[in-house]
């Protein structure tokens, strides 16, 4: 039999354990070392359709005689001009007084396969690693109108990380949809603010043609081919266009532009 001192004991030292261990459940309910510490993905949260802040992109700066890839759809193409080379995107590369890599395909978006070839993403997977842009030029694209809302921004942010990976020293801006028909369609407008939401999360440039009224219907006409062109800019527009882009970088920093001219801006 145990001696009664030891009897009393025993009970205080069940109360003692008793708290002890209420306390580790306690720190262990708020600190659980086996689970990672949360971390903030604007990216992710943009790709789940979440509100996302903005970071400021850092101001353009370009080489004196650029190098530039544009990638597109029929409109980087050069669709509905005399002549394909005659499109906003060869165009470009005189006012930035530089060269530049024309890669368009018609019909071709984030999700949409295009006429000449695959999507956005299929595409740049197919892309040179050696071409060492200084800048890339994302344009559009509307041809994802029909494609709905399902699995749209898991394509552009996917397309986007391959593109930052193949050329991580380019600086790339995103040029967003034009309006190939006035009004604006829902469709294009929805395109037009994801792709904003979405370049902001990164701290990208966005360009959007709908936002700064490059095509309206005073001037529609003669930006729009819509007749032969099948609404796609005329060759004049393409010029306009050009110029509109130029002066667009222009204004995100410091890169060089010249004046087109008067032919340039089709008359309003």
């Amino acid at each position: 039999m145990l001696p009664a001192a030891t009897r009393r004991r025993l009970p205080l030292a069940g109360v003692v354990i008793a708290v002890t261990l209420a306390l580790a459940a306690v720190v262990l309910g708020v600190w659980r070392p086996w689970v990672g510490t949360p971390t903030t993905d604007p990216v992710g949260a943009a790709a789940a359709g979440e509100d996302v802040a903005a970071i400021a992109p850092a101001p353009l700066a370009l080489p004196e005689h650029p190098t530039v890839l544009v990638f597109g759809d029929s409109w980087t193409y050069g669709s509905a001009a005399t002549v394909p080379t005659e499109g906003y995107a060869y165009v470009l590369a005189g006012l930035l007084d530089g060269e530049t890599i024309v890669n368009g395909v018609r019909g071709s978006g984030y999700l949409k396969p295009g006429i000449d070839g695959p999507t956005f993403g299929e595409r740049i997977a197919a892309l040179d690693p050696e071409l060492s842009p200084d800048l890339v030029i994302m344009q559009g694209s509307i041809n994802d109108r029909a494609q709905g809302i399902a699995g749209y921004r898991d394509a552009v942010n996917a397309a986007w990380d391959a593109m930052a990976a193949k050329y991580p020293d380019a600086t790339i801006v995103i040029l967003g949809p034009a309006p190939h028909e006035l009004p604006v369609g829902d469709a294009t407008a929805r395109i037009d603010a994801d792709l904003s939401e979405l370049a902001a999360a990164r701290g990208w440039w966005y360009i959007s043609p709908l936002t700064e009224n490059w095509i309206t219907d005073q001037n529609y006409l003669s930006v729009i081919d819509v007749e032969i062109g099948r609404k796609h800019p005329s060759t004049d527009g393409h010029r306009y266009l050009a110029q509109k882009v130029a002066d667009a970088l222009a204004r995100l920093g410091d890169a060089p532009a010249t004046e087109a001219g008067s032919e340039t801006t089709p008359q309003q």
